[in-house]
């Protein structure tokens, strides 16, 4: 299958008073059509950095592109001119922003706002725009939608902004959906109903589906392949299965050793809930070596001097960037180093 998104060794860097930050460095995945891909990893690891730059929303100044390819069909969107972009944005990609009330605009109803794609990208009219917002309100499940379209956003809940917001980047019916924390401040309920409305959409449209999220339950449910980064880089990346059943990197084994065991119990003083010790390093701290070896069991000399290579497992569909996963694979070569 022909890949519907590859991202090639994306950089992206801020400009600061103390110099130049690489915030996201050589980012490689790709994603095909129909598929649902996860992007997981602690806040500050660059997965909201890279949705961004998928979309052309990297603020320059201070941010740029240092390098790299996003190629949407065949097509480099890093050297697409600002108005195709604006043709691409909204229409063919679309973004879910991580909180609702923020993303949507307090002076326009809900209504105007899912309108507006229609009438810029499908050159419908005032009429028919306002049809067809009424028909994407009832597709998310929000009741009484001839009512609701000429509400505000203060007037919905959190669980119906997030539905508005899933209407709005539905509305044009795009080839990719960028899922950004959809569900970040809802409860479990509501949560588990944004979900299979996302799969819902998914299976009627054929949308490919970027969820980024920290929650690795989450990425149980929704994923079809998984991409684990920290600290800017992809560290490992696999099917769902791969990456949850047999995870390479230490980080990854790390978050799936947070998650509670399945009938574990709160008053069970044996259940407690593991951590990964130590924080995420500042991009000015990182070093040349692996950006995670300060909080690393398996750390050693060889990781604070060099940056890991991606190495592949499971007969190359999955692989981890880890020099512990390299020496398992080339024994001698680690004993000459």
């Amino acid at each position: 299958m022909t890949a519907l998104l590859k991202v090639e060794d994306l950089k992206v860097e801020f400009r600061a008073r103390r110099g130049q930050a690489l915030v996201l460095n050589g980012v490689d995945f790709e994603l095909d059509p129909g598929e649902t891909l996860c992007v997981v990893g602690e806040s500050g690891c660059g997965k909201s950095m890279t949705a961004l730059a998928l979309l052309g929303l990297i603020p320059m100044p201070p941010g740029r592109v240092a390098a790299g390819r996003i190629l949407f069909q065949g097509e480099d969107l890093l050297k697409a001119s600002p108005e195709r972009m604006r043709q691409v944005r909204g229409n063919r990609i679309s973004m879910i922003f991580q909180e609702p009330m923020t993303s949507l605009n307090p002076v326009f109803t809900v209504g105007d706002q899912i309108a507006e794609s229609l009438r810029l990208h499908r050159g419908l009219d005032a009429k028919g725009a306002r049809e067809r917002a009424i028909d994407m309100l009832r597709q998310v499940g929000i009741p009484a939608p001839e009512r609701r379209i000429d509400e505000y956003p203060h007037q919905l809940s959190g669980g119906m902004r997030q539905r508005v917001m899933i209407a709005i980047a539905q509305a044009c019916q795009p080839d990719i959906l960028i899922a950004d924390e959809p569900t970040t401040a809802l409860d479990v309920t509501v949560q588990a109903q944004i979900f299979d409305l996302l799969r819902e959409l998914q299976r009627e449209k054929g949308t490919a589906i970027v969820l980024i999220t920290h929650d690795m339950g989450a990425v149980a449910e929704m994923a079809d392949r998984v991409i684990v980064m920290y600290a800017g880089r992809v560290i490992e990346q696999g099917t769902t299965d791969q990456v949850i059943s047999n995870p390479q990197h230490p980080y990854t084994q790390g978050l799936i050793a947070c998650l509670p065991e399945l009938g574990s119990s709160q008053l069970d003083e044996r259940a407690e809930l593991k951590e990964i010790s130590g924080v995420v390093p500042s991009i000015w701290e990182l070093g040349t070596g692996c950006a995670f070896r300060e909080r690393c069991p398996h750390a050693h000399a060889r990781c604070a001097q060099v940056p890991p290579l991606f190495a592949a497992a499971d007969g190359g569909r999955h692989g981890a960037a880890c020099w512990l996963l390299d020496e398992l694979a080339h024994p001698a070569e680690a004993l000459a180093a």
